[in-house]
C-alpha cells in the first residue's frame, strides 16, 4: 500500500473525525507561532489573528482572509476542541488560543516542526531548523529530523516525508492536517530554489520575525503606559 493510498481517509487525532482546511491550518499555526513569538500579546484578539492570517511575509502561501472568515473559522475549530476562546478580566474583546500541544501529545519541539510547515509549506528539514527560531532553538538539523520522525510516527501521521527530487541534496517534509494525497513520484513535487539563496532568504525572514515581535512588544508597553494617563 502506497503512502497516499495508507494515509487516504485518515482523520486529525482529537479534531472530531475531521482534516483541516487551509483556513484552519492558518489560523492554528498563527495561533502556535505568535504564542511563542508575542507572549505578552497571547492569547490573541480576531483582528491581531486576522493581521496574522494575512502576514506577507513568513507565509507560503500568503492569504487574505477577512475577519468574518476567521471568526467562522475560529467557530469550527472550538467545536473541533482544537481552539479555545479566553474571557480575561476587563478584557473588551474575547481572545484566542490554541490547544494542539494538549490535543496531539507535542512538546515544543514537535509543535515548532508542525508549525513551520503549517505556515511555510513543504520544506526541508535545514529550512524548518532555519525558520523556526522564534519557535524553538534547534542545536542541529538532527534535532529536527528526530522531531519529524515523532510526527511521522504518530497514528494517524501528521507528516510525511516527500520522495526526494533528483538534484537535491535534502528530502522535503509535508504535514497531513489536511487529508493531502503524499506525491509518490519525484516529479510531481514541484522544484524548490537553490538551498543556499532559500537559506540566505530563511534568515532574513527570521530577523523580520523578530523585528516584528519587537515593534508588538513596545507597541503593547506603549498602550499600557498611555492608558495610565486616559
Amino acid at each position: 500500500m502506497s503512502n497516499a493510498d495508507s494515509n487516504e481517509g485518515a482523520a486529525v487525532p482529537g479534531a472530531d473525525n475531521a482534516f483541516l482546511d487551509a483556513a484552519e491550518v492558518r489560523v492554528l499555526g498563527v495561533l502556535a507561532e505568535k504564542e511563542a513569538l508575542t507572549p505578552d500579546n497571547y492569547p490573541l484578539s480576531l483582528n491581531a489573528l486576522t493581521n496574522g492570517c494575512n502576514q506577507l511575509t513568513s507565509r507560503d502561501p500568503v492569504m487574505s482572509l477577512p475577519e468574518d472568515a476567521v471568526l467562522d473559522t475560529l467557530h469550527r475549530l472550538v467545536q473541533k476542541k482544537l481552539v479555545s476562546e479566553v474571557r480575561q478580566a476587563g478584557a473588551r474583546v474575547a481572545k484566542y488560543e490554541h490547544r494542539m500541544r494538549m490535543k496531539w501529545s507535542l512538546e515544543q519541539d514537535k509543535l515548532a516542526v508542525l508549525v513551520m510547515l503549517m505556515l511555510r509549506g513543504m520544506q526541508t528539514a535545514g529550512e524548518i531548523r532555519s525558520r523556526s527560531g522564534c519557535l524553538h532553538d534547534f542545536a542541529s538539523v538532527g534535532d529536527v529530523e528526530t522531531g519529524l520522525q515523532f510526527l511521522i510516527d504518530k497514528y494517524p501521521p501528521l507528516v510525511a516525508r516527500l520522495p526526494r527530487v533528483p538534484g537535491e541534496k535534502e528530502v522535503r517534509y509535508m504535514h497531513l492536517l489536511s487529508g493531502e494525497e503524499v506525491p509518490e513520484r519525484a516529479a510531481d513535487i514541484a522544484p524548490s530554489a537553490p538551498g543556499t539563496r532559500q537559506d540566505r532568504i530563511a534568515e532574513l525572514e527570521s530577523e523580520v520575525a523578530r523585528l516584528r515581535a519587537e515593534v508588538e512588544r513596545l507597541s503593547e508597553q506603549f498602550d499600557s503606559f498611555r492608558k495610565q494617563f486616559d
